[in-house]
């Protein structure tokens, strides 16, 4: 008889759950974003492929492939002759002419094209030419031929009686030697003045390097910021483009004043503890063919886009076309340049909304996350983004990069592993747009605190900011100032201590307050406008034919802020003891801002940061006695009053006096009292836990 095996019975097998699908850093931290995973990924990915195309798998890094700028342009080679290379993939013929020839073509002078490749080529005895010879490039191709500026030329001077640009020969015989060779930069937080060289100066002209460097410097230092962001580096044809219609890339603009002496004032700022961060203008060029790049070689598409997006319409400039090696290689190499041969510390990337969207962001509400994700964005663009600023911070790990963008794009300013495109900052561009259409459309007593609080502290969570109640942008013609909305024509009439009207005591008091509460929530970084911070009076309006081309309005009175007897140095010395005050907070990026109270009826408000404790009555008439709100027990000392007489206020408070919190038994586990103020009418005071 045969038995059967036995065998073992079998155990029940509970099926698993699937596993959740591991999501970007960015959808991590927006759940919102979910259903644009895919599109974001997307975009994450085809970044990370053009990092592996141009480095080669990984065998070079994104530095080493953005060293353009050390094999094009003119050079001396070791044995001190000259090397000059271009890209010009439709020229037929390239000949340098200039000083050194009599401007005529010779074969001595004529460029070769390098087998196989787009590049040409001329290797010169030293003899060929000298430091400060004029030049330009004379560039055949079929049907035609053009006088033309290299591309990527370092140095472009205008012909004072001519108007006419060339390139120059820049061999000085000694290399500028830099003081303080390492700089990093204090971030926390960002206090940020931007600024113009040629018109930071009182007088009606152009401005220099040099004058910058001796005569604002130091008021920016004495003011208490630690960046100063400049304007117009890059060379223009016009000067009244404010630097935004760049034809020069490489160029530091000489009507400044030598690189060299942009150097120096870099170094010198940065001895002084102070970083320098530039307007970098990647989103359009100049359309001029004879300066810029507009037709460089006879092929209108070499650095833009073909057809409908070439130019931008509005801006009367063209668009690069950033899906192209060579114009990638272009731009990526402009930035390392900057901060190789200059030390910038950084860049704000100017028009970024520009870049992203093939509409260009125009009339475009931007109401909900479908807007990003639509397919009406340029993934060329966006990866060239992600592509800077992962370069930036590799050349400099401590590089500093802000994005002017106002769609609020997700991701922007978020890490590139994260599925971001890795700025260190954005621009928050809706509070001056704010603050504007308060001062306009809103009476005082219809101003909401809350309102105002909770669009200065609006952001994402996972992206820093750079605050700001105006910048350049409001002080242009046709447009106005704060300080010029809140008082108008009566500034020049009633700004003289004692002679102030009501008109002009309202828009003093209102001026301190929306700055405190726009410098006092910010989660990045806060930005003023040169002079801006003490009201000055005047638009910007460059030299140009509708006024007879004058600098009267290209240029900074700093004798305003200067003269005691008027009050625009009230303006001046709050702004600076605003920024002493917040650095009193160690780690201020860091610190929450945690609402205390607010009362839309009353228009007060207070919030805290660390051991700071900020408080605003924005009520035109009402002042308060003892107006109390719960607060960590202690002694709290005023160490700023939009009241003070030092600043234009009217002295309603004493300053000097210790504020001690009153028990209140049903708050002891909290460890929290009352702390009772008196807040006169319009105004705000800053206190600081003892």
């Amino acid at each position: 008889m045969t038995c059967a095996k036995k065998t073992a019975p079998k155990k029940a097998v509970t099926p698993k759950s699937p596993k959740k699908p591991q999501h970007i850093g960015l959808v991590k931290n927006d759940p919102w974003l979910e259903p644009y995973e895919a599109a974001i990924r997307g975009r994450h990915d085809h970044a990370e492929w053009m990092i592996n195309e141009l480095t080669n798998g990984g065998k070079k890094t994104l530095s080493d492939f953005a060293s353009g700028y050390l094999y094009f342009g003119l050079h001396r080679d070791a044995k001190g002759g000259w090397v000059f290379r271009e890209w010009a993939p439709n020229a037929t013929e390239i000949y340098l002419i200039g000083d050194f020839n009599g401007w005529k073509e010779q074969k001595k002078y004529a460029c070769k094209r390098i087998k196989g490749t787009g590049n040409w080529e001329l290797k010169l005895p030293a003899t060929a030419m000298k430091h400060g010879d004029l030049y330009k490039l004379k560039v055949k191709w079929e049907g035609g031929e053009g006088e033309r500026i290299p591309a990527w030329v370092r140095r472009v001077v205008q012909d004072e009686e001519t108007k006419i640009f060339s390139a120059q020969v820049w061999a000085p015989a000694e290399e500028y030697k830099w003081k303080k060779k390492t700089f990093k930069a204090k971030k926390d937080p960002l206090f940020i003045y931007e600024c113009h060289i040629g018109m930071g100066q009182a007088e009606e002209k152009v401005g220099t390097y040099t004058e910058f460097k001796e005569k604002v410097l130091p008021r920016v230092i004495k003011g208490g910021y630690n960046c100063i962001q400049i304007m117009a580096i890059q060379e223009h044809p016009y000067y009244g483009s404010f630097g935004y219609h760049v034809s020069n890339f490489f160029a530091s603009s000489s009507r400044f004043g030598t690189p060299e002496e942009l150097k120096d004032l870099i170094d010198t700022a940065h001895q002084k503890g102070i970083a320098v961060i530039m307007d970098l203008v990647h989103s359009h060029a100049v359309k001029n063919e004879v300066e810029g790049l507009g037709n460089f070689c006879g092929d209108p598409n070499q650095y833009f886009y073909p057809g409908d997006r070439r130019e931008h319409n509005q801006w009367d400039s063209l668009c690069f076309d950033y899906g192209k090696g060579e114009v990638m290689h272009f731009l990526l190499s402009n930035c390392k340049y900057w901060l190789d041969e200059f030390h910038f510390d950084g860049f704000r990337f100017d028009g970024v909304t520009s870049m992203l969207y093939y509409n260009h962001g125009l009339g475009v509400d931007f109401g909900g996350y479908g807007d990003y994700f639509n397919g009406g964005q340029d993934d060329n663009a966006i990866c060239y983004l992600a592509l800077a600023n992962k370069l930036i911070h590799e050349v400099n790990k401590n590089a500093i990069t802000i994005a002017e963008e106002m769609s609020g794009m997700p991701g922007l300013a978020a890490k590139f592993d994260e599925g971001g495109l890795g700025f260190d900052y954005r621009l928050a561009m809706g509070i001056p747009d704010y603050w504007i259409k308060m001062i306009k459309e809103k009476r005082d007593e219809d101003w909401g605190v809350f309102d105002i609080f909770w669009k200065m502290t609006d952001r994402r969570s996972d992206e820093k900011t750079i605050s700001y109640a105006e910048s350049h942008d409001q002080a242009l013609v046709g447009d106005k100032t704060i300080i010029f909305r809140l008082i108008d024509s009566d500034m020049y009439w009633h700004f003289k201590k004692g002679d102030e009207n009501d008109v002009a005591t309202r828009g003093i008091a209102l001026h301190k307050m929306i700055r405190l509460v726009t410098a006092s929530t910010i989660n990045g970084g806060y930005l003023n406008f040169m002079g801006n911070e003490w009201g000055h009076p005047e638009w910007i309006d460059f030299p140009r034919e509708g006024n007879g081309w004058s600098y009267k309005y290209a240029r900074r009175q700093w004798n305003l802020v200067d003269n005691k007897e008027l009050c625009y140095h009230w303006l001046g010395d709050f702004d600076a003891k605003m920024l002493e005050v917040l650095k009193l907070e160690k780690s201020f990026n860091k610190t929450p801002v945690q609402e205390i109270w607010h009362n839309d009826g009353d228009q007060v408000i207070a919030f805290s940061r660390g051991e700071l404790i900020f408080v605003f009555n924005f009520n035109p008439t009402k002042s308060f006695t003892d107006y109390g709100f719960l607060v960590p027990t202690g002694a709290y000392s005023v160490v700023l009053n939009t009241d003070n007489p030092d600043f234009g206020g009217f002295g309603s408070c004493d300053d000097t006096v210790t504020h001690i919190t009153t028990y209140d038994q049903m708050y002891v586990e909290e460890h929290k009292e009352w702390l009772k103020l008196y807040i006169p009418a319009r105004s705000a005071m800053v206190l600081k836990k003892n």
